[in-house]
């Protein structure tokens, strides 16, 4: 077995995926996870821009260049 095989065997099929989806919008709601998802992308960008070395966070950059 090579580590590819092992790890995809690792992995959720469409079943599991269904019933995880079903779990998160019940946990949730429908109104809270586009909230989480826009938090969750935020994030992302702010680690992307800080791994590239951008020193300055969003907010700051914003109010310069209002000024």
């Amino acid at each position: 077995m090579n580590f590819l095989t092992i790890s995809l065997g690792f992995m959720p099929g469409g079943s599991e995926w269904i019933l995880i989806i079903v779990v998160v919008l019940l946990l949730f709601g429908g109104k809270k996870i586009p909230e989480l998802m826009k938090g969750l992308g935020s994030g992302i960008n702010e680690f992307k821009k800080a791994s590239k070395g951008e020193d300055q966070p969003a907010d700051s950059k914003k109010e310069e260049t209002k000024e």
